[in-house]
């Protein structure tokens, strides 16, 4: 591991409050929680049912975009930033079943997640893996660190699956957004998904839920309108079918469930 120490992890893992990636982990029926994400994490589901399907179809998304930039746009580096605890079809396991030279760089500061961190380092031979313990507020450092593994000169897939929605400060978001992509190619992607309040995508449900949330759990979140979602992609083009609930952006069935949680994929021209 080239980044980070799991005892690191160790030190700052904090088994009495839930955290959003064993509650994450709990929704999507993964044995990497404790009993006060379980509470937390039930109660939850039963202010907002639809969360479990939130969890879900957000993991389906981030294959599915894999698979069309790996597959179809040829895209080779992937930065993932938001990564999560490891699960089945990881990032880089999905890259490297179509593109077995693809390079992939993970990026989380969450201690649970830095203690998994060598389950996510595993590669094919001709590609490779790496992880960073950084924290999405400080994008030119991992922008920094990311270039001792990718190459800024080539496409860059830059996955931000859940994550602006624990940067409260919409402004703030918006810019580690934009300098993190201000540092990729012409060619480069961004993949972004984020919970919203919106009520025609059932939306209103998070409100109640992320109160209960921030006065339980850690971090904080925050869900966002459809335009201060759609204003992450200043600057870059949206791919079809746009900005769409993540469970419907090129979605294999013929009715997905709608869900509150938005995602899209854009390039940068």
């Amino acid at each position: 591991m080239s980044d980070s120490q799991p005892a690191q992890g160790t030190a700052r893992l904090n088994t009495t409050v839930a955290h959003n990636a064993r509650v994450w982990n709990y929704w999507i029926g993964g044995k990497d929680n404790y009993e006060v994400d379980q509470r937390v994490g039930a109660h939850v589901a039963g202010l907002f049912p639809v969360i479990r399907d939130v969890a879900r179809a957000d993991r389906d998304f981030l294959g599915r975009a894999v698979r069309f930039l790996a597959g179809e746009r040829g895209v080779r580096q992937f930065l993932d930033i938001g990564t999560g605890l490891p699960t089945v079809d990881n990032t880089h396991e999905i890259a490297q079943r179509i593109a077995p030279d693809s390079k992939i760089v993970y990026v989380d500061n969450d201690p649970i997640v830095l203690l998994h961190a060598r389950t996510l380092l595993t590669s094919t031979p001709e590609g490779v893996t790496d992880y960073l313990d950084a924290d999405v507020h400080d994008p030119d450092a991992i922008v920094a660190r990311a270039r001792k593994t990718l190459d800024f000169d080539r496409p860059i897939a830059v996955m931000m699956l859940g994550i602006l929605n624990f940067v409260l400060d919409t402004d703030k978001a918006r810019e580690i957004v934009r300098r993190v992509m201000a540092a990729v190619p012409s060619g480069s992607f961004l993949v972004l998904t984020h919970p919203t309040f919106d009520a025609d995508v059932g939306g209103e449900g998070n409100v109640a839920a992320m109160e209960f949330w921030n006065a339980n759990a850690t971090p904080p979140i925050t869900a966002r309108p459809r335009d201060e979602i759609a204003g992450f992609f200043e600057g870059l083009d949206l791919l079809e079918p746009g900005l769409v609930p993540c469970s419907q952006w090129r979605a294999e069935l013929h009715a997905p469930v709608v869900v509150p949680q938005l995602g899209a994929v854009a390039v940068k021209p």
